[in-house]
């Protein structure tokens, strides 16, 4: 098993689905945990289940488009460790089905800033902290949406393939130094977000975010070197985006 005895990892959308699975493993395997979610009553319980495991954890009520809030995380973890060693940004809003002039602007807004520019605040208030770790693991949640660019997925489609302009950025930007980004398309899994998604799917039919969060510990360990890449967890393969000639 994967050891990140002493690190620290904050985890966005923790309170469930992939977010609550990931938080439970990394805080299994060492790691302490800054879970961030909305709801302060399913964060206690993801704390008593780490605590009952011997794990601990700091519990961080935010709304992610409360961008102020996460400029205050910063520097809150800089004051508490002066370091950061693992983002698992896994927070995500859907948005709805709909053709693309059917959205109203308000849910375009909401799915590009939980999406989006959340993940790009986290960078701009952590990234001092992840580099004064030895070994910094940013890991961002896609979808395969950011590719298949299916009708009437369009919000939540044009937010994940940002979000990995976004991841590839910042790998380049950190290439020198101890951070190492991978990007992560789930696949279906069996969450809330793909039950509204897909609403006459038999949810046993899939696989669970905990059959993911190994995966995640790995891109989470100080000896994981690869950045830049998109790790594809249906097909269980690294890819390495194309650049243009």
């Amino acid at each position: 098993m994967t050891s990140l005895q002493g690190r620290v990892a904050v985890v966005t959308g923790a309170s469930r689905g992939i977010g609550r699975a990931a938080a439970v493993a990394l805080a299994r395997a060492g790691a302490h945990v800054v879970a961030l979610a909305r709801t302060q009553g399913a964060l206690e319980e993801l704390d008593d289940e780490i605590q009952g495991e011997g794990g601990t954890a700091t519990l961080v009520p935010v709304d992610l488009k409360d961008y102020e809030a996460l400029d205050r995380l910063g520097a809150s973890l800089h004051e508490r460790w002066g370091r950061l060693d693992i983002l698992l940004a896994n927070a995500g809003l859907l948005g709805g089905l709909a053709p693309l002039g059917h959205y109203d602007p308000k849910t375009w807004d909401d799915v590009m800033a939980v999406n989006v520019t959340a993940n790009w605040r986290l960078i701009r208030s952590l990234d001092p902290l992840l580099r004064a770790s030895d070994s910094a693991r940013a890991i961002f949640l896609s979808s395969g949406a950011a590719h298949s660019c299916r009708a009437y997925w369009g919000p939540y489609s044009v937010s994940k393939a940002a979000l990995e302009a976004l991841a590839r950025t910042y790998a380049a930007e950190t290439a020198t130094t101890p951070v190492r980004v991978t990007m992560v398309n789930p696949g279906p899994l069996r969450t809330r977000m793909r039950a509204a998604a897909m609403p006459g799917e038999d949810p046993e039919t899939l696989r669970t975010p905990e059959d993911l969060a190994p995966h995640l510990l790995r891109f989470a360990a100080p000896d994981w070197q690869e950045s830049g890449k998109l790790y594809d967890f249906p097909t269980d393969r690294m890819l390495t985006p194309q650049m243009p000639a």
